[in-house]
C-alpha cells in the first residue's frame, strides 16, 4: 500500500514530454510510480482536471537573510516553488567578520532593496565562515528547500576589509585567500560562486559595490577553485562594457574548469541588439566545449511605482522629499491635496537624490514613454494604450499629471516600468531568449527589491501568461514552461534528485487548477522584522503543494508542515 496516490491528474512530468493522464504514487519522501493506475494508498488525492507537475526550482532568489528567520519563504512558496537558490548577484552574509556585519547589511539593502532595519533585527549573525552560515540555514525549520551560493561581495570584504570597500585591486595573496575560501564553501555544499560588475548595483551612499572593478586575474583566480570539485557554477551580473574581453575570459574559465559559467541576459534600450551577440557567443563557446550559458527572465525586468512603494515617478523631486518620512496612508492623503499636487508637479529633480539611484532606477522614474498603468489589473505585457504618454494625449494632460492622478487613486494603483526586455513594447524578444537552447530561466529575485518588485510570481506567470492567456503573440506549450523551471533549472545546478516526476526522485509536487490560476495585484504589508514593509503578490489556483511527500500548502493555506531543508551541493 502506498502512502499517497494522486489520482487521475494531467501529468506534466518536467522532462518536456506531452502531458498525459494517470496516477502518481508516493512512498515516504519519494515518488514510487508515475502513470497508469496505481494501487491502494493510505491517502488518496483526486486530481481530476488538475495539472500535476514537479515543484518549481527557482535558482535566482535573494533569501539569504530571510531564510535565517522565516520558515515559509513567502511569496515564493505561495507560487509553487519547492526549492530556492540564494546567493545571487554577488551579495550575501558570509563569510563575515563582526566588524563588517553592518557593511554587508548596507550592501544588501543598496543592491537588493531589502530594508536594513529588518536585516539588522532578523539576522542572528551566529556565523563567521560560509560553512557556518550553511549550518545556520540547516538548523532553521522550513517549509521548502533552499541552497546557497557564495557571493563575491562578502568574500572580498572578509579578505580585504576596507581595501575592498574602497574598490582597490586585489593582490596575489588576496586572490589566493579568496580561492581557498571559495573551495571551503564548495566543500561545505555551496552551489557555486557569484559576482557583480554592473553599474546598477550601488551602495546606499551611491558608490559602487566592492566587486565592481575586480580584474580578470581575480575572477580567474577565484574561479579556479571550481576545478577541485565535481559540482559548482560561476555566475556573473555584468553590463559587458568590454564585451569581447569579458566573453573571452568567461569562456576560458568554463573551458579550464569544466564547470558551467553563466551570466544574466536582458535586452536594454542603450544596446538593444546585445542579447543576440551574447547568444551567438554562447553557442560558439558551447561548440568549442565550454559550458557557457545565459540566465534570462520570462517577463520584463521592471519596477512598480506607487505611493506605498519605494519609488514613484516623483521620488527624486525636491518637493517630494518632505513626504518621504510619512506613512503610505499619510503620504497618499497629502498628495491628494491640490496644493501639494501643484508643488510636486512643478518641482525639479534633486541632483543629490538622483546620484543615489542606479541607472536602472533613474530610467524607471524618468521614462514616461515606458510607464504603464498597472492595477487593479495585472498585465506584464501592456499595450501602448496603457502608457501614460498616450493617456496624456487622449486626455489633454501631461504625462506627469496622468501619473500623479492615477497613483493617487489608491495604494493599490501602480505604474509599471519595464526597465529591460521591453524595447519593442512586447515580449517577443523575451520569448526568443527564453526558448534559446543556450539559456536558463531565472531572475525571479524572490525576497529582493521588496518595495518595488514582486517577480517571485514569475513561475506562475509562465503558466498563466505564456501557456494560457497571451494575446499579443504566440503562446508556449505547458510542458515547455514546466520543464524550464523544473528539470532544466535543477539539472543545471546539479540537483538531480528533483525537478521531474520520476520514480525514485523527491516527491516535490504541485497540483494546479490551470483554468483558475490567477496572480493577484501586489499589496503592501509590514511583516518583516522591525516592521519593515514589502510588496507581496498572492495567487489563486495552487490546489496542493507538496515537499518531500508532505502537503505544505492547500488552496493557498500553509498546513504547518515543515519538511524543507538545506540542500548541499555534492551531497549526493
Amino acid at each position: 500500500m502506498h502512502d499517497v496516490v494522486i489520482r487521475g491528474g494531467t501529468i506534466v512530468d518536467g522532462d518536456g514530454g506531452t502531458p498525459f493522464t494517470g496516477d502518481v504514487a508516493i512512498d515516504g519522501d519519494r515518488i514510487s510510480a508515475v502513470g497508469g493506475k496505481a494501487g491502494s494508498a493510505r491517502r488518496e488525492v483526486d486530481a481530476d482536471g488538475l495539472l500535476v507537475t514537479p515543484g518549481w526550482v527557482d535558482v535566482h532568489t535573494h533569501y539569504d537573510g530571510q531564510a535565517t528567520w522565516d520558515p515559509i519563504l513567502a511569496p515564493s512558496s505561495w507560487h509553487g516553488v519547492t526549492t530556492t537558490l540564494c546567493g545571487n548577484c554577488g551579495v550575501g552574509f558570509a563569510p563575515v567578520r563582526k566588524e563588517n556585519h553592518q557593511e554587508l547589511i548596507d550592501l544588501m539593502e543598496g543592491v537588493e532593496e531589502i530594508p536594513g532595519t529588518a536585516l539588522a533585527e532578523g539576522l542572528a549573525y551566529d556565523w563567521e565562515s560560509f560553512p557556518e552560515f550553511l549550518d545556520a540555514l540547516d538548523r532553521q525549520p522550513r517549509t521548502i528547500d533552499i541552497g546557497a551560493q557564495l557571493g563575491h561581495l562578502p568574500l572580498r570584504v572578509y579578505v580585504m576589509g576596507d581595501r575592498a570597500i574602497n574598490l582597490e585591486t586585489a593582490t596575489a595573496k588576496d586572490i589566493a585567500t579568496m580561492r581557498a575560501l571559495t573551495g571551503e564553501a564548495l566543500a561545505a555544499g555551496a552551489f557555486g560562486f557569484t559576482t557583480s560588475l554592473t553599474n546598477s548595483h550601488k551602495k546606499l551612499d551611491g558608490g559602487f559595490v566592492p566587486s565592481r572593478y575586480s580584474e580578470v586575474d581575480e575572477m580567474l583566480g577565484i574561479g579556479a577553485a571550481l576545478s577541485g570539485f565535481d559540482h559548482g557554477t560561476f555566475g556573473i551580473n555584468t553590463e559587458f562594457e568590454n564585451e569581447d574581453d569579458e566573453l573571452a575570459w568567461l569562456t576560458e574559465l568554463a573551458r579550464k574548469t569544466g564547470h558551467p559559467v553563466w551570466f544574466l541576459i536582458t535586452q536594454n534600450t542603450s544596446d538593444p541588439n546585445r542579447w543576440q551577440r551574447l547568444l551567438k557567443a554562447i553557442h560558439e563557446a558551447q561548440a568549442s566545449g565550454a559550458a557557457l550559458s545565459g540566465q534570462v527572465a520570462c517577463r520584463p525586468v521592471g519596477v512598480l511605482l506607487g505611493i506605498g512603494a519605494t519609488l514613484t515617478p516623483f521620488s527624486a523631486r525636491e518637493a517630494f522629499q518632505e513626504l518621504r518620512p510619512l506613512s503610505s496612508e499619510e503620504r497618499l492623503a497629502r498628495m491628494r491635496d491640490p496644493e501639494t499636487r501643484k508643488k510636486v508637479l512643478e518641482s525639479p529633480n534633486s541632483d543629490k537624490a538622483m546620484d543615489l539611484l542606479s541607472p536602472s532606477r533613474i530610467r524607471a522614474i524618468t521614462r514616461w514613454d515606458r510607464m504603464y498603468t498597472f492595477g487593479p489589473e495585472v498585465d506584464y505585457e501592456p499595450s501602448e494604450d496603457r502608457c501614460v504618454v498616450n493617456i496624456a494625449e487622449r486626455s489633454n494632460r501631461t504625462a506627469e499629471e496622468v501619473a500623479y492622478d492615477y497613483l493617487t487613486e489608491g495604494l493599490d494603483h501602480f505604474l509599471y516600468c519595464p526597465v529591460s526586455n521591453y524595447v519593442s513594447g512586447d515580449l517577443e524578444t523575451t520569448r526568443e531568449m527564453f526558448l534559446d537552447s543556450g539559456t536558463l530561466c531565472g531572475l525571479s529575485d524572490g525576497g529582493a527589491h521588496v518595495g518595488s518588485v514582486v517577480d517571485a510570481s514569475m513561475p506562475t506567470y509562465l503558466l498563466t501568461h505564456w501557456a494560457r492567456d497571451r494575446s499579443r503573440g504566440p503562446k508556449l506549450p505547458v510542458e515547455t514552461v514546466v520543464k524550464a523551471q523544473t528539470s532544466e533549472t535543477a539539472n543545471f545546478f546539479g540537483m538531480t534528485d528533483r525537478g521531474r516526476l520520476t520514480p525514485g526522485l523527491r516527491a516535490d509536487i504541485n497540483l494546479i487548477d490551470h483554468d483558475s490560476l490567477r496572480i493577484h495585484t501586489p499589496h503592501l504589508v509590514h511583516d518583516l522584522p522591525a516592521g519593515g514593509k514589502r510588496l507581496l503578490q498572492g495567487v489563486d489556483g495552487y490546489v496542493t503543494t507538496m515537499v518531500a511527500g508532505q502537503t505544505v500548502f492547500e488552496n493557498g493555506n500553509h498546513t504547518g508542515a515543515l519538511p524543507g531543508k538545506l540542500v548541499r551541493a555534492g551531497a549526493g
